[in-house]
């Protein structure tokens, strides 16, 4: 069913990850671009956990077409980001991303708003002017855990890992 996937994964036009500026495509009948390795051979390995998936860039690029499929794909898009966020080293970067993830996915009106509760959403609007390396971590470990409870389960059952893991063990 899946024999051949181009994702087209991490927008162009978010900056706060160098990493979604590059277009990852990959076939499944032939071979791969833009990976250090097979990414086939870590598929068997996703089914642990969800760190497993989250590790491997190209099980964020499965889980991600997945949460896309089911409209959702904010969520590992917000997690990612949260990710390279806490990496930053100078002050105006940190504002300058902190700005960006919150206009992307916290305010109510964000083009790809994440699913949080609204006290979450409160104390980083409050807080935004003045960001920290640790201003998204309540909402990250909220989308965490709802990817990881709900979406990675359905994931697992879903054609796309399936069809990865024939695809692996046909080899």
């Amino acid at each position: 069913m899946y024999d051949y996937w181009t994702f087209n994964t991490f927008p162009q036009q978010h900056h706060t990850a160098t990493m979604w500026k590059t277009p990852w495509s990959f076939s499944l009948t032939g071979r791969f671009c833009c990976f250090p390795k097979d990414p086939l051979d870590e598929v068997e390995t996703w089914s642990e956990s969800v760190d497993k998936v989250l590790s491997s860039k190209a099980g964020q690029i499965a889980f991600r077409e997945f949460l896309k499929s089911e409209y959702s794909e904010e969520n590992i898009l917000f997690w990612l980001a949260c990710e390279d966020y806490k990496k930053i080293k100078t002050v105006p970067e940190m504002i300058s991303s902190a700005n960006s993830i919150y206009s992307e996915f916290v305010q109510t009106d964000a083009p790809r708003q994440i699913n949080i509760d609204c006290t979450t959403r409160e104390n980083i609007t409050k807080n935004i002017s003045q960001p920290t390396l640790n201003s998204f971590d309540t909402a990250q470990k909220l989308i965490y855990s709802l990817m990881a409870r709900d979406c990675y389960p359905r994931f697992l059952k879903s054609d796309i890992y399936q069809g990865l893991l024939r695809k692996a063990d046909s080899r």
